[in-house]
């Protein structure tokens, strides 16, 4: 708990100073942050956690977990009626793993953890930007999306590049020098995490809900940092998960809304308000919750 109070908060509320006084900073640091910084920082921590064969483990977790997300959210009556609106449906599934759940695994669960971690994260990522966009608009995903994106995408670019040199020679030096870098990258992501949180309270409604809205954002917000968690939980028992692949997934289902969701619902024009809300609330109280599913994990993790 004090390890993650260390790691994230200090990067998070300088972000959030710098959002507040510069608005316009996060969008000019976003594109040089995906387009070089993330790869690189995914090549540094994959070389340093290993890339074993359960992996796809992860992978596969991943996917049931966000496939059974979204079925519940739009196919289970009780949970239709709680979240009515398209957004906030997308944002009780979609997690902030890049920016958020990866520093909280670094700070809170042992270094073998962090490649399921990044595993969840990259295929987290295909599934929110190939299903995000068409649900939102209401229309059913278009699998050549998928195949557009993954041939796009930094952190596929990054997962290749560490394929390929985890097979080098220089694999072991490599994963020294470049840990660092890494690290420093995800500081600098959850610093942007912070500045796009400055930026929402500079909003003239401020972090305010509209009336009527509460019931609904705190139905998305159990969903999010509760009850997806626990949705992972069952799905690792029942594949049958080792212990460190457990808990990197279960995490990685509590971290906060995806940013990202933020900025599908922006581009669409389709409820940002109610995202940014989610956005907001989820990031403050997953501050608490994310520490929280850590502990719970650690204990049970093998010594």
């Amino acid at each position: 708990m004090l390890r993650f109070t260390l790691d994230l908060l200090p990067p998070l509320l300088v972000g959030l100073g710098l959002g507040w006084r510069f608005p316009a900073l996060p969008s000019r640091l976003a594109r040089p942050l995906v387009r070089i910084g993330i790869p690189l920082s995914l090549v540094g921590l994959l070389l340093r956690s290993g890339l074993g064969a359960d992996l796809l483990l992860a992978a596969v977790a991943t996917v049931l977990i966000h496939g059974l997300g979204l079925m519940a959210v739009y196919r289970w009556q009780p949970l239709r009626c709680a979240l009515p609106h398209a957004s906030l449906r997308l944002g009780a599934v979609l997690g902030n793993t890049g920016y958020f759940g990866i520093p909280a695994a670094l700070a809170l669960l042992p270094h073998a953890t962090l490649g399921h971690s990044i595993t969840y994260d990259l295929v987290g990522t295909l599934i929110t930007w190939s299903v995000g966009p068409p649900l939102l608009a209401g229309k059913a995903p278009a699998p050549g999306r998928l195949l557009s994106f993954l041939a796009g995408s930094p952190g596929v670019h990054g997962l290749l590049i560490a394929l390929v040199l985890h097979a080098s020679p220089l694999a072991a030096l490599l994963a020294d020098r470049l840990w660092l870098p890494a690290r420093a990258v995800l500081l600098l992501a959850l610093a942007v995490v912070g500045m796009r949180l400055g930026v929402m309270l500079r909003r003239p409604a401020g972090p305010r809900l509209a009336p009527g809205e509460t019931a609904v954002l705190a139905a998305a917000l159990g969903f999010k940092l509760l009850m997806l968690p626990l949705l992972a939980l069952a799905v690792a028992a029942l594949l049958g998960l080792p212990a460190p692949v457990r808990a990197a997934v279960v995490l990685q289902a509590g971290a906060p809304t995806a940013v990202s969701a933020l900025l599908l619902a922006e581009a669409a024009g389709s409820q940002q308000e109610r995202m940014a809300h989610l956005v907001f609330w989820s990031t403050a109280l997953a501050l608490l919750s994310v520490p929280l599913w850590g502990w719970l994990l650690q204990r049970g993790l093998p010594a």
